[in-house]
């Protein structure tokens, strides 16, 4: 139970956390050139804190046991992030932030879904894993480039600094990664984890709910 609620206040705090930190944004506004550490730094914070991405990558390792399949499936997400993270800001391709974070809400939503059979249950196949894990990377990317592209950049230093930026969002995933591994392998080697499997993915997907209604809120209301 407290995993679950957890997992419902990482979701609201994602929600009503919506874009880069103010000093962070006062910093990338001001900042008038190159500052690749910093930039370094706030891509690695931003993923590390960004509770969609991780409730995302939490549902996509949730039943993976082999480093192989880990490897594959993180290293799918995090090129489908950096193609519209570094396309969408350094080619201005603009997309509501609304409707792009309320499809990385729906994308908990699909996996964990997934993780639960749903596709085999309700519609007798599985749609390939590794297409959507990509695809929604994809549309994770677009989430991250939203934030940035909301803030006044400097043209000086600008693909350097929003690679470096990436390379942090980079970083900052295989930190969250390991410590999420090392949680998930706790709790499979106390003996809980088969038996709670279900609970905790209808709690990702409620939380996937959740901040997908929020956003859509956002949209429709100008929350």
């Amino acid at each position: 139970m407290l995993f679950v609620g957890a997992l419902a206040w990482f979701a609201v705090d994602a929600a009503l956390a919506h874009g880069v930190a103010d000093r962070d944004a006062m910093f990338i506004e001001q900042n008038p050139g190159r500052a690749l550490i910093a930039f370094m730094y706030l891509g690695a914070k931003h993923m590390f804190t960004g509770y969609d991405h991780l409730l995302y990558l939490a549902g996509v390792i949730f039943f993976l046991y082999k480093t192989r399949d880990i490897a594959i499936y993180v290293t799918l997400f995090a090129v489908g992030h950096s193609v519209t993270l570094l396309f969408g800001v350094l080619g201005e391709i603009n997309v509501n932030v609304y409707i792009v974070d309320a499809i990385i809400g729906l994308s908990v939503v699909y996996k964990a879904f997934e993780n639960l059979g749903g596709f085999q249950k309700f519609f007798g196949k599985q749609p390939n894993p590794r297409v959507a894990v990509f695809c929604f990377g994809l549309a994770h990317g677009f989430g991250l480039a939203t934030k940035l592209q909301a803030l006044t950049l400097s043209k000086e230093g600008l693909v350097a600094n929003i690679v470096s930026f990436n390379f942090g969002v980079e970083l900052g995933q295989l930190m969250a990664l390991a410590i999420l591994l090392v949680l998930i392998n706790l709790w499979r080697a106390n003996g809980g984890f088969t038996r709670h499997a279900t609970a905790v993915n209808i709690a990702l997907m409620f939380a996937g709910f959740l901040l997908a209604d929020y956003q859509m809120a956002g949209y429709f209301f100008g929350a």
